[in-house]
């Protein structure tokens, strides 16, 4: 393995190297320095055009400027933006933040939501369901990206401020969306009509109580999860996890989930606490060391429980951990929505349309959070719906075609559960062609969602890419190439050794 690391890496520099010296070339030829003092009028307009010249090393011929270029960038030295000024290092880090923050929860749902529905696709192929997620996967796939950005403005941003000012759903409303999602899920869980009608039933009442339950306690004005919805959630996410993770017939692992769930829910008063002393203190270093800790300490109520496969109960312990820690501190961002909703930045419109932050808002760690939260919303959905689409078609392709396979039809003749049969033999090897699909497209979008980040105006890598070559700024975007092309090298030693873990028949020093 360490081996085969070390000739991937050697072999990835000199295709960076390589690289880098044909993007410069191309670069060079594509932008012009010169050229806002080539139309000029200025009187000194000859000497202008010298110092720039003598400033960039014009005079040079493109290939010395490139090894001048490279000697600073192996150093750690990205130049200086000439247009603005300002060290290309400063430029990259503050959007290479936002672009990442953007791609992390859209990256996120797009995989989860997109392979889930792709496999219960998979699982109910020629069904209703299994039309209807095709249909609605196309639709998506083949909607333009501004268009989507420009409807999430108009409805999700426009319209659901204009909601805050009077929130209420009338009781037809909340009765039509219960029955929307029960039908769905109906079609989803699928079996005999009798089967159906109880799991759609059971999810429309789910639902419509949840509604009678936010509209009742004026949810819309100070949204939080609380205590009650913690409950519930957490109890879901057990059973939940369980299922997937080993089935409920497994005690320890079903157990461990119930328990740690139940910590969650014992942990929750005194965590508000916690808050409020490390407030001062509060980054995202403390957020990630204490998800840390929940992770740990689900794997640790797991190990307790033992059992012949000990190990299972310690990931269904983590796993059930850090869904209910995120859930807490998910609340505990909410809490300062009133605060939020009230500043006078804000002006009663809450949903940001441009931007990655309200300007002049201030605030503590929680309410800076909030904003930002607030202006990911619509960018995130946009990014979600387009990958979203994808995943779906590539993971029920690959499902259709893991589960014709003879080891399935082996695996359900020796008589084992369909859970087991769909899980473990099923999805782990239908997963193997997305560790291709998933690497390259994150590094995609870290390379900047170009559309998406100008037409809600985030200063990530994208907008970066573009104004700089705009400008003829070569140093931007020679820094914005290289990091893009690194990521893509990486991104394909990770895909290779995923491929390694996911199927054990592969060997990566074959």
């Amino acid at each position: 393995m360490l081996r085969f690391i070390i000739r991937r890496t050697i072999i990835g520099a000199g295709v960076l190297l390589v690289a880098s010296l044909l993007m410069y070339l191309m670069v060079d030829l594509a932008i012009d320095p010169l050229q806002d003092l080539r139309t000029s009028t200025a009187a000194n307009k000859e000497i202008l055009i010298q110092q720039r010249i003598d400033q960039l090393n014009l005079n040079q011929p493109a290939i010395v400027r490139y090894f001048d270029w490279l000697g600073h960038f192996v150093t750690g030295d990205m130049g200086m933006a000439w247009t603005t000024g300002r060290p290309v290092k400063d430029i990259v880090a503050s959007a290479i933040v936002s672009t990442i923050q953007l791609i992390t929860a859209s990256t996120f749902l797009a995989i989860v939501l997109g392979i889930g529905v792709g496999i219960v696709s998979a699982l109910r192929q020629y069904s209703s369901f299994d039309y209807l997620m095709t249909f609605v996967s196309f639709l998506m796939y083949s909607l333009p990206s501004f268009w989507i950005a420009v409807l999430l403005k108009q409805w999700a941003a426009i319209g659901y401020n204009d909601f805050l000012a009077d929130p209420v759903i009338a009781i037809p409303v909340m009765i039509g969306i219960a029955v929307l999602l029960g039908f769905l899920w109906s079609l989803a869980l699928g079996g005999t009509p009798r089967r159906r009608l109880i799991n759609g039933g059971a999810a429309a009442a789910i639902t419509l109580a949840v509604l009678v339950y936010i509209q009742v306690t004026d949810w819309w004005s100070r949204p939080n999860i609380g205590f009650v919805l913690l409950s519930v959630t957490s109890l879901g996410i057990a059973l939940g996890v369980t299922t997937l993770s080993t089935g409920l017939k497994n005690r320890r692992s079903l157990l461990t989930a119930l328990t740690v769930a139940a910590l969650g829910v014992v942990l929750y008063i005194p965590m508000q606490w916690v808050f409020v002393y490390l407030t001062p203190y509060m980054n995202w270093g403390i957020v990630l060391g204490l998800g840390l800790v929940a992770l740990i300490v689900g794997g640790i109520v797991g190990a307790l429980f033992r059992g012949p496969d000990w190990l299972q109960s310690a990931r269904t312990g983590a796993l059930t951990s850090v869904m209910v820690a995120a859930l807490i501190f998910i609340d505990r961002v909410m809490q300062v929505w009133p605060a939020y909703y009230g500043a006078n930045a804000i002006e009663g419109r809450p949903i940001g349309t441009i931007g990655d932050h309200t300007p002049n808002l201030g605030g503590n760690f929680w309410v800076v959070t909030l904003d930002q939260y607030t202006h990911l919303i619509l960018p995130t959905i946009s990014l979600m719906l387009l990958s979203y689409a994808g995943y779906t078609r590539y993971a029920r392709g690959s499902m259709l075609e893991v589960m014709n396979q003879d080891y399935i039809r082996t695996a359900r003749a020796k008589g084992l559960t369909e859970r087991t049969v769909v899980m473990r033999h099923g999805f782990r090897n239908s997963l193997i062609p997305m560790a291709t699909v998933v690497p390259i497209d994150i590094i995609t979008l870290i390379g900047g969602a170009i559309i998406t980040e100008k037409i809600f105006g985030r200063p990530g890598m994208g907008q970066m890419f573009q104004q700089h070559l705009t400008d003829n700024d070569i140093d931007p975007v020679m820094a914005y190439l290289m990091i893009v092309a690194f990521l893509a090298v990486l991104a394909n030693l990770v895909a290779d050794l995923i491929y390694a873990y996911l199927d054990p028949r592969i060997r990566v020093e074959a």
